[in-house]
């Protein structure tokens, strides 16, 4: 059978892969600690489930809806955005999406033509390299630097669209205030056009979430704004999201949206908005908060890892340069030797670090788990 080239030339994305090789593990009987994503332990809040319960039992509500998304949802996720986010929106710039990840492709296809450059800050979502390199545009990776301010910005290379993750992953940064204004200001004067993804937004553990489109003429900008309610709600495998963006951009998403998927499942729509009216789940922050101390004590004072407290967000961003730059081996003997799966900094574009989702297991899989990691960390510093 023949294969596309376009395809034969895209590798499957290291995160799922790695999730998928854990599945298989876990299927051929072995007893595997997955660290290399975050599927939260908590269920999805009882509104949602209570929502979908009651959309089940009333037949009526199972239709195909539009392709954007049911008029109802729309306007109640504009409700969201006016109290969460500070951002007057109409359901018309609304388009409701199968997950962060079609939002994502969908608003890249419409913006871009091959061969269009694409900024993406690093370490980076490993969608955003990858959706690029499917649509023929070219990545323009840059190293994300603790404060983005104009001279870093002045010193980019000028790029059609710009990706901004906020919060981010896998570094828990919160882009503050200032740090906004200057990426807004160095949109106007550029004319690059954003997609600001903020999947994380109510993951903060303490800096306050700033939407980049409360801060400008969003539709002037032409910024386009992802939401999940995959981390903020522990919907994981709901698979739904939405993006705001000015309407001729949601027209061209629904043109692509059409023939691929249509309309989400009505009952996603459903949960969606019954998550998103639940607001922030501070039962889960608080919960993410002290597992994510616990961990950080852990691996505290050891010689071979520099382990940053992230102010945000489900993942742990470790710096392991002390002991390998070639984190691609090191994950795959950690798992071979300790049946811990994580993600090697290299898949999120930079070699020498590593990403451990925390939020997943019980606690005593949690710290078996890192006292695994760390056993196999203390192993390989000895023997260098």
């Amino acid at each position: 059978m023949k294969i596309s080239q376009r395809i034969a030339h895209s590798r499957p994305l290291a995160t799922t892969a790695m999730h998928g090789r854990v599945e298989s593990m876990r299927h051929a009987g072995q007893q595997v600690i997955d660290f290399s994503i975050a599927i939260s332990h908590f269920p999805a809040p009882a509104s949602v489930l209570d929502a979908v319960g009651a959309a089940v039992d009333d037949v009526r509500t199972m239709p195909y809806t539009s392709v954007v998304g049911a008029h109802d949802v729309r306007a109640r996720l504009c409700g969201k955005l006016a109290r969460e986010n500070g951002v007057s929106a109409r359901p018309d710039e609304i388009i409701v999406t199968n997950g962060a990840k079609q939002a994502l492709y969908e608003a890249l296809y419409a913006m871009s033509d091959p061969g269009d450059s694409v900024l993406v800050f690093k370490p980076h979502w490993p969608a955003y390299v990858a959706t690029c390199q499917l649509l023929g545009l070219r990545p323009v990776l840059v190293d994300l630097p603790d404060e983005v301010t104009p001279a870093f910005l002045a010193a980019c290379e000028p790029a059609r669209i710009v990706i901004i993750n906020n919060p981010h992953n896998p570094t828990g940064k919160v882009y503050s205030r200032a740090e906004l204004d200057a990426l807004r200001d160095w949109v106007q004067s550029t004319g690059a056009q954003v997609i600001v993804d903020e999947s994380y937004e109510h993951l903060s553990f303490g800096p306050a979430h700033t939407s980049l489109a409360a801060l400008c003429d969003w539709r002037a900008l032409g910024v386009v704004t992802i939401f999940s309610a995959s981390q903020s709600y522990a919907m994981m495998g709901w698979r739904i999201g939405f993006a705001l963006a000015p309407a001729p951009l949601v027209a061209a998403m629904q043109t692509l949206q059409g023939p691929i998927t249509a309309a989400a499942s009505h009952l996603a729509q459903v949960a969606t908005v019954a998550a998103f009216d639940a607001g922030v789940q501070r039962h889960m922050i608080d919960d993410y908060r002290e597992r994510r101390d616990l961990v950080v004590r852990q691996f505290r004072d050891l010689p071979w890892i520099v382990m940053h407290s992230p102010d945000s967000g489900p993942y742990l961003w470790g710096d392991v340069r002390a002991l390998t730059e070639d984190t691609v081996g090191f994950s795959e003997a950690l798992i071979d030797e300790e049946s811990v799966a994580i993600m090697p900094g290299d898949a999120l574009g930079v070699p020498g670090f590593i990403r451990i989702g925390y939020i997943s297991d019980d606690i005593a899989t949690l710290m078996e788990g890192v006292r695994r990691v760390i056993a196999f960390g203390n192993r390989r510093a000895a023997q260098r």
